[in-house]
């Protein structure tokens, strides 16, 4: 049996730009990106805690040390610049492979900037 799972997210990010007039997916800093172990290319389903709204996209690299989290395209329409997101990546486990699972959590600050990085499933402390 194969069982989906949280891979990795990026917890409470702040939204710095939406540019509607980009080809699609999410920009992100390629620090933020090492951090939770995200890649260029992957689904990623963004949860938008000001209005509830709940998408997917893919991302892509932002420079490193810029602080980005730039919804593009149709995506844009669904933030607005200043917002807080949970960016998640979900993975696939056999049951084998959750005998050693840990997802990354990476809790940032207002501006970006990485607070923690745990492989515990953090709760009502960190909102």
């Amino acid at each position: 049996m194969i069982f989906d799972m949280l891979y990795s997210k990026i917890h409470r990010a702040t939204v710095t730009d939406a540019n509607l007039n980009y080809i699609g997916s999410i920009t992100i800093d390629e620090e933020l990106m090492y951090a939770s172990k995200i890649r260029v290319g992957q689904k990623v389903e963004i949860v938008n805690i000001n209005n509830g709204e709940r998408f997917a996209t893919y991302v892509i690299k932002g420079k490193a040390g810029s602080k980005d989290m730039c919804l593009n395209g149709a995506a844009a329409r669904k933030v607005e610049i200043g917002d807080k997101i949970i960016v998640i990546a979900y993975a696939s486990y056999s049951q084998e492979e959750l005998e050693n699972y840990s997802p990354t959590v990476v809790i940032v600050d207002d501006k970006n900037n990485i607070e923690m990085i745990t492989n515990e499933l953090v709760g009502s402390d960190h909102v």
